[in-house]
């Protein structure tokens, strides 16, 4: 495309704002309009629960660019409180209301680039319109929520939906004093994540006074006579509240794409190419409202995150400036707090490559290592979860939660993911090492370590889900005083500095299956007994793992 020719972009915030940032750059002569639905063109949307909990004091703070700013930095017009209400695409035309006056009028365009985000979902059930239930969206229903707290001194508060924003929303509740109740219809919270990932999320939010409701749903509202809710919940109980936080996820914003007949996907997105170019070669997607590729399964995936909204943004301008950029892909990579915890993962889980029949040629590991040199003053633990294909090796997915350095472990394997990287990589990784920060074998060492021993045939790992089928002989090498605490049935105790001694005691016609707290000393024992013959395999991630994988107890009360 010529760079004097007008491109529109309906929507702002990360996806919109940034794709007329970067087509400014590109192009000094071309007209770019940028029309947004709302009075804030580029603001912090992942910002916004802290906000709520005063943890960001200023609303001010949340604004990214102003139209001001877009006009005299960029020399772009900016249109707040304006909508898009069709697109005629045989005259390459955008119809647009103006907000404040009703009026309406045309824009031609010669590239149309579309970034409306999702809207959260109000589900239909009885009463959800009433007052004091709110969804977290933009900086006005933040107003509101803040408004009503200070209007009603609401002190309970029913937060529906375990994800993100409802994780989030807790914490932040929770800094004002507001006991918080979460519904999720789930058995867990953070449902893309592995189940036992989000046993110590669950801890961490009955320690802080959070009362879960695992495997239910609402399934309606009444006002009472002070003012508060009463909720109705499927498995028959009542809760009562003072605000309701709607979070139970978004749907892509389409009506504009599906009015004008482009393509939809089977998902309901708005379906792009690797290009961000929809089915209309003059119309670009990204953001929130799009479907693309995931890059580890080659499946269709949406995707309402920041991070890649930003990205798709920048390569829809330069492919409309005619340079060859593409999406790779995305992984899903994440990073959530919950008080003192942080939880990670990228690529996808295990159960959703069991549900995409993708399961057959993965394998798993779990450790649970320090995020620092733990001679160090201040180690905290992390639990971590790689996935990766038997057959090479490659690297497939990864989870982590713990108090420190979640994150940092998880982006480094995010970007072998994205380079096709292996286990072998993993091993061979050189990271950065002061006994503050991490430790000679880092976390990621270990955990590509670990599997390329699997990998190798050094290491034989059964995960504990299949104990409950085993007849195997299970031997616990803690030491005593660690087997007093807690152990496996039936297991017998040969602690690892007995082992060689002991033998005499293990059968050579039947499988061994060793554990111990962390998955070490049961890999060096199985080490020793494998060169002495045995058949002997080791429990991935120790007791530690076993301890994860204990059912969610949801505390279902009720009040009358």
């Amino acid at each position: 495309m010529k760079s004097g020719k007008r491109i529109i972009i309906i929507g702002g915030v990360a996806g919109g704002a940034s794709c007329a940032a970067r087509a400014r750059r590109l192009s000094e002569e071309a007209e770019i309009i940028l029309v947004e639905k709302g009075p804030y063109v580029s603001f912090a949307n992942c910002g916004l629960p802290y906000y709520v909990g005063n943890v960001i004091k200023r609303e001010e703070a949340l604004l990214v660019a102003t139209p001001a700013m877009f006009k005299n930095r960029f020399n772009i017009d900016v249109r707040p409180g304006s909508e898009a209400t069709s697109i005629d695409r045989e005259n390459s035309e955008v119809e647009i209301v103006e907000g404040a006056t009703g009026r309406r009028y045309r824009e031609k365009y010669d590239a149309l680039v579309l970034s409306p985000g999702a809207s959260p979902i109000r589900p239909p059930v009885p009463g959800i319109d009433l007052p004091g239930i709110f969804t977290v969206r933009n900086i006005p229903d933040i107003r509101l929520i803040k408004g009503w707290i200070k209007r009603t001194n609401g002190r309970r508060a029913m937060v529906v939906g375990g994800g993100f924003i409802g994780l989030e929303m807790t914490e932040n509740l929770e800094k004002l004093g507001i006991e918080v109740v979460i519904a999720e219809m789930q058995q867990q919270v953070m449902p893309v994540m592995d189940a036992e990932m989000i046993s110590p999320v669950h801890e961490e939010l009955k320690l802080h006074g959070v009362t879960l409701l695992l495997g239910d749903a609402v399934t309606g509202f009444e006002q009472m006579d002070d003012g508060s809710l009463s909720i109705q919940m499927k498995s028959g109980g009542t809760q009562k509240a003072d605000l309701v936080i709607l979070a139970v996820g978004v749907r892509p914003e389409t009506k504009l794409a599906r009015d004008c007949g482009l393509e939809i996907g089977e998902l309901g997105g708005i379906r792009v190419n690797d290009r961000m170019v929809t089915s209309d070669p003059k119309i670009w997607a990204l953001g929130d409202a799009v479907e693309v590729r995931d890059f580890v399964t080659g499946r269709w995936t949406l995707l309402p995150l920041a991070g890649p909204a930003n990205r798709q943004g920048r390569i829809a301008a330069d492919v409309i400036f005619g340079r060859d950029r593409a999406f790779r892909g995305g992984q899903g990579t994440m990073v959530c707090g919950v008080f003192t915890l942080r939880l990670a993962s990228t690529g996808p889980s295990e159960k959703a490559l069991k549900r995409a029949g993708l399961w057959q040629d993965c394998e798993k590991v779990y450790l649970h290592p320090s995020n620092h040199a733990t001679y160090f003053p201040g180690a905290k633990p992390i639990s971590l979860k790689l996935i990766f294909s038997k057959s090479d090796g490659r690297v497939i997915g990864a989870q982590a939660v713990g108090q420190e350095g979640v994150e940092k472990r998880i982006d480094v394997i995010s970007m072998a993911i994205q380079k096709n990287g292996t286990v072998f990589d993993l091993e061979e990784a050189e990271l950065s090492y002061a006994p503050q920060f991490g430790s000679a074998r880092d976390p990621v060492n270990m955990a590509g370590m670990i599997a390329a021993n699997v990998l190798r045939g050094d290491a034989n790992v059964v995960q504990w889900e299949e104990l409950e089928d085993s007849d195997a002989f299970v031997i616990d090498v803690r030491e005593p005083v660690e087997f007093r605490k807690g152990h496996v049935d039936n297991a017998v105790n040969v602690p690892l500095n007995e082992l060689r001694g002991r033998m005499g005691e293990l059968p050579k016609d039947r499988e061994i299956w060793a554990y111990c707290q962390v998955g070490q000393r049961s890999y060096y024992a199985s080490r020793v007994l494998l060169q002495h013959s045995f058949d002997v395999k080791s429990l991935s991630g120790g007791y530690k793992t076993r301890q994860l994988r204990k059912p969610v107890s949801s505390e279902q009360s009720s009040e009358q």
